[in-house]
């Protein structure tokens, strides 16, 4: 079984972490696991989330260890078939915590689910959120249908639990269990919600490290739950996420480890959008060890995750289960540490944010395979919902189930060939008293001035991966309306915007594809790219329907 997996848009996918685990655990599988199945004749399904995981810049390579990549190849001899793991090319709706997490819950893309930002106004675990998109999650569904049960641990939107959107007494629907952050990611001195009361966490390693609470508490719902029932379990850690606090025995790990110096890194994005050109090329020393250490840091986090996905996955081997359950592995946005000068962040429209690991084993998944074919996390939703046997065009979800992509039933000719990124920028109404120059409008500044996000750093894309196409096209809401445009075939680092090369006709395609995904809604988001030719391009269309602060705020920056 080959555990390194190649595909037209990526150099390299594998994983020292979680993919060991997988190994190491599913090898000692046995025949009689299939007797727990028997009693149930649905799959289990288990979702583990990580915070901030790209796969672009070596998040799941730790390209340093020759002794894991041993291992790897070791163990690999010796596979069952029932362990099969698949690796498929998933991008974010949202390169941003919340709009994501909310398209994984909703299955719809941001523009219909109406999570902008992180923040209440940017209607982030709102009151509005909850009483409009909570009942049309994925979890609500399988709820409604009565078969499984349900279990939720960890960091769920990044405003859950403000007392202006009920506070942690709020459960939302669909959750039989539920152990939920209040607010966004810690490890220490936090405040969980169990089943709507408050349970305080101080900063004992033994008893408060969340990544370690999380495997804990999930590991009594799987021995206390009831075997007559499937379930579905969501884990959703706070690692690799900042303040990248290690366990204790962690904190020495990968001292030599550096960030990838890749070809996009520390190097000036001159024919890129503003934000990207303000950056300061090259960093300053200070800026670069300050990444660097936030790599290394970010790395030792991943480890208590390593711990926390072998717990699991050991628990339900003991238990018999896991030949009958889906493991489903992957983050909600990708991270950035150099790319283009800018220090560390998401919220940017390159391969870095927008990818994210996605690992699946599972019953009928052949072993050793990989597709070309392009995934959304807004197919997370529907592809669970069809695991349990939820009649997925039953809901208003954009996205599609790519369960028969995994088992071999699926008709490739009639999967999409593009999907859609959407983020609206946020900022600052004053001037940074550190960096005046800027002026108003920018937000994630760095003490030297480089920020990372602002108020027209707002755009879509259209991301297109077909036999004759590997493309990224991009327009902002700004006052030049800025367009970039990738090939990642030629330019897998995305290093030369084509937008005033391309072909005009190829431009006028991917701009008419992009307003038609801004508008969809259900089916009409799921089908293959189809132009009109008699469309005539205007870019200025494009952000036509947005609400008006956008373009007031617009109009004072560069």
């Amino acid at each position: 079984m080959a555990l390194f997996v190649f595909n037209s848009a990526s150099k390299m996918v594998s994983s020292p972490f979680v993919i060991l685990h997988f190994i190491l655990i599913c090898v000692t599988l046995h025949c009689n696991n299939l007797a727990e199945a028997k009693m149930n004749p649905r799959a289990n399904i288990v979702l583990i989330l990580t915070d901030d995981l790209d796969v672009s810049i070596g998040g799941m390579v730790r390209s340093t260890s020759m002794h894991v990549c041993h291992c790897i190849c070791h163990f690999a001899q010796h596979l069952p078939t029932l362990l099969v793991i698949s690796s498929l090319m998933q991008f974010v709706a949202s390169p941003l915590c919340c709009p994501s997490r909310a398209s994984i819950l909703t299955g719809k893309y941001p523009h219909n689910h109406h999570v902008v930002n992180n923040t209440l106004e940017g209607n982030c675990s709102s009151t509005a959120w909850q009483k409009t998109q909570e009942p049309e999650t994925f979890p609500a569904f399988l709820q409604k249908q009565g078969t499984y049960q349900t279990f939720f641990a960890g960091k769920y939107l990044n405003e859950y639990g403000n007392k202006k959107a009920g506070g942690v007494e709020h459960v939302p629907p669909g959750w039989d269990h539920w152990f939920a952050l209040e607010r966004n990611s810690k490890y220490y001195n936090y405040t969980l919600s169990v089943n709507g009361r408050a349970q305080r966490h101080g900063q004992n390693y033994s008893e408060d490290y969340l990544t370690d609470v999380l495997a804990n508490i999930s590991i009594d719902f799987l021995e206390n739950k009831s075997n007559r029932r499937p379930f579905f379990m969501m884990v959703s850690t706070p690692a690799p996420h900042s303040p990248w606090t290690a366990a204790p025995q962690y904190e020495s790990s990968f001292p030599n480890t550096e960030a990838p110096r890749d070809p996009n890194f520390n190097i000036h994005g001159k024919d890129k959008h503003w934000l990207i050109r303000q950056a300061k090329t090259p960093m300053t020393n200070s800026s670069v060890e300050f990444l660097d250490n936030a790599y290394r840091k970010r790395w030792r986090t991943l480890l208590s995750v390593d711990d926390l996905v072998e717990k699991v996955v050991r628990k339900l081997e003991v238990r018999g289960e896991l030949s009958n359950t889906y493991v489903i592995f992957t983050s909600d946005n990708g991270y950035h540490t150099g790319q283009f000068s800018l220090p560390v962040d998401k919220r940017q429209l390159y391969e870095f944010d927008i990818r994210v690991p996605l690992l699946v084993r599972g019953p009928n998944i052949k072993p050793n395979q990989t597709s070309p074919l392009l995934i959304a996390n807004v197919d997370l939703g529907p592809t669970i919902l069809d695991i349990a046997g939820y009649n997925v065009n039953e809901t208003q979800m954009d996205g599609m189930s790519f369960l028969p992509i995994m088992t071999s039933k699926g008709n490739s000719s009639t999967w999409r060939s593009d999907i859609l990124v959407e983020y609206e920028g946020e900022g600052s109404n004053t001037s940074d008293p550190a960096c005046p120059l800027l002026g108003p409008g920018v937000s994630e500044c760095f003490p030297d001035c480089v920020c990372e996000d602002s108020y027209n750093n707002t755009y879509a894309c259209v991301r297109t991966v077909a036999q004759a196409a590997n493309l990224q096209y991009c327009e902002f809401d700004d006052n030049e309306v800025f367009v970039e445009v990738y090939n990642l075939t030629a330019d897998p680092f995305q290093l030369s915007n084509i937008a005033k090369s391309i072909d005009q006709e190829v431009l006028e395609k991917m701009n008419h594809r992009l307003m038609m995904l801004q508008s969809c809604s259900g089916q009409s988001c799921r089908t293959p790219g189809v132009y009109d030719s008699q469309f005539r391009f205007d870019p200025r269309l494009m952000f036509s329907s947005l609400v008006p602060h956008r373009t007031k705020r617009r109009q004072t920056l560069k």
